[in-house]
């Protein structure tokens, strides 16, 4: 089992990688979250893998962060959901953002994935409410480090009551949470939240 990858990274698009190590070429799918931070080709590189193997394929999975691959190995687990939707999925919200949609249960949110409809949506949040919505379940992201799920729908809920709408909300806590990674309390999120949306 392939768990991660160090090279030098030989080319990148939006979807893909290609990673040498050791004079091998790995060929690497990834989600948008991690081309944005990916550096420029010839650098070196490490990615956090999953090995996704059936009898008719075998490819690589890679994340910059280690949330990234947790959650989209948790996703994998759910009926009809494959690694193409799980990196949809990722590529649409970063870690943090997917795990906090689904232990609300935002159906609404979560039918924007591509590929994703109501049904699949819904069968999404019955089947992983409870694993996204551990109090112990930290997911580290582009938004913050060490950052919980409630402490942005927390967050997000009491800028709603303040008069904010859910898009609103939800922007500004992301903007807020990727320009102070250091916050934990909800009460210094909303306040700083607040002042971005000025």
């Amino acid at each position: 089992m392939i768990v991660h990858l160090s090279g030098k990274l030989i080319s990148k698009k939006p979807t893909r990688v290609v990673v040498d190590v050791g004079g091998v070429g790995y060929e690497v799918f990834i989600p948008t979250s991690t081309f944005e931070r990916l550096p420029e080709a010839g650098s070196p590189v490490h990615l956090h893998t999953h090995h996704y193997h059936r009898e008719d394929a075998e490819q690589l999975y890679g994340f910059g962060e280690p949330a990234e691959r947790k959650v989209f190995q948790i996703m994998l687990g759910v009926s009809g959901i494959g690694p193409k939707l799980a990196l949809a999925a990722l590529s649409a919200f970063d870690a943090a953002e997917l795990a906090d949609y689904v232990s609300r249960g935002d159906v609404g949110l979560l039918t924007s994935i591509p590929g994703v409809g109501r049904k699949t949506a819904e069968r999404i949040i019955v089947e992983l409410r409870d694993k996204f919505g551990q109090p112990d379940l930290i997911v580290t992201s582009g938004n913050g480090a060490g950052v919980g799920t409630t402490l942005r729908s927390d967050a997000v809920a009491a800028l709603e009551a303040l008069g904010l709408s859910r898009a609103a909300a939800e922007k500004n806590v992301s903007k807020t949470l990727k320009e102070n990674p250091e916050i934990q309390s909800v009460e210094a999120l909303i306040r700083d939240a607040l002042k971005s949306g000025r």
